[in-house]
């Protein structure tokens, strides 16, 4: 039995489904079965089983997964023990959507590093709405920023408002669309594909059918798809200062919208985080920090969150 393995176990049970998992971890759906199929084989139990609604957790699978839980965080902890002892710097991983990696997370990183003395490394990725809360209860991610993520309470979660901002539809002002909004091409980033993910809430209200939308590798490839006439896109209104100010884009008036949003800064308690999570949560309360947030600087594409798994492990 490895912590690889009771890593896979609660990925699968508190999401609900080999492939979410699979997706979370950034491996392929074969290597989280054969490592929850060692894991029964050890334990002698089928652990999660196919239900009606997705996977369902056995009496033993009921009993196992908070103490998986615990022998995971554990194993982080032991992990950053060594690091700290071997001088090593601390790690501290930020997980967001894609909007958010690509625009807000690499000032707030180099700012928070340069204010820590260069004393904590810090990596970010883009990670599902679904993923978030699980990825930072189970010490695979420190900080999740973003959507709201304390709604689960058995995951023990904090999920602060860090921040307000608006989503609004953007277009280019000669080409402004015409007819209903089901009728137009919309232009999202991969977060327009996430069920949970604010633009994808607001494509539902809308009733706009999948026929209708084109996905682009990031939001500033939709953007500049947008200002060319091809359609319109969804995004933070802040973060697309740069095209409103130049004229590239206007803001489009949709039923429904703007739509008020908060992101907010998720981690485990104060009494079970890291230090440097401790001093990250507190950098996102300052001014400079609210500065970034406010203003970032030009889109970076963001790639996909990769936690410390190691796959060789799992055969």
């Amino acid at each position: 039995m490895t912590l690889t393995q009771l890593s896979a176990f609660v990925l699968v049970a508190r999401l609900g489904s080999v492939r979410a998992a699979a997706t979370a971890l950034g491996v392929s759906e074969p290597a989280v079965s054969q490592a929850l199929a060692a894991l029964r084989r050890h334990l002698g139990d089928s652990l999660v089983i196919r239900g009606d609604a997705g996977m369902v957790l056995t009496e033993g699978g009921k009993r196992l997964v908070t103490i998986a839980a615990q022998m995971v965080g554990l194993g982080a902890d032991a992990e950053a023990a060594v690091r700290s002892a071997q001088g090593a710097p601390d790690q501290l991983r930020l997980i967001a959507p894609s909007e958010i990696v690509e625009f807000v997370a690499g000032p707030l990183a180099a700012a928070f590093s340069t204010r820590s003395g260069n004393g904590v490394e810090v990596s970010s990725g883009v990670a599902g709405v679904a993923e978030m809360a699980v990825l930072v209860a189970q010490r695979l991610a420190d900080v999740a920023l973003g959507p709201y993520l304390g709604a689960d309470r058995s995951l023990g979660l904090v999920s602060d408002p860090i921040f307000r901002c608006r989503l609004v539809v953007l277009a280019a002002p000669d080409t402004p669309p015409r007819g209903a909004p089901a009728q137009w091409r919309w232009l999202v980033d991969p977060s327009g594909t996430d069920p949970g993910s604010d633009i994808a809430r607001l494509l539902r209200t809308l009733g706009i059918p999948e026929s209708r939308v084109s996905v682009y590798p990031n939001q500033t490839a939709a953007w500049d798809a947008a200002a060319r006439g091809t359609g319109v896109a969804p995004g933070i209104a802040h973060l697309a200062a740069h095209q409103l100010r130049r004229r590239e884009l206007q803001v489009v008036e949709v039923p429904g919208t703007p739509v008020a949003l908060s992101w907010y800064a998720t981690t485990l308690p104060a009494d079970r985080r890291s230090a440097s999570t401790g001093s990250l949560r507190r950098f996102l309360d300052t001014p400079e920090a609210m500065k970034l947030l406010r203003a970032p600087g030009a889109g970076v594409p963001p790639s996909r969150f990769r936690p410390p798994v190691f796959v060789t492990l799992w055969n």
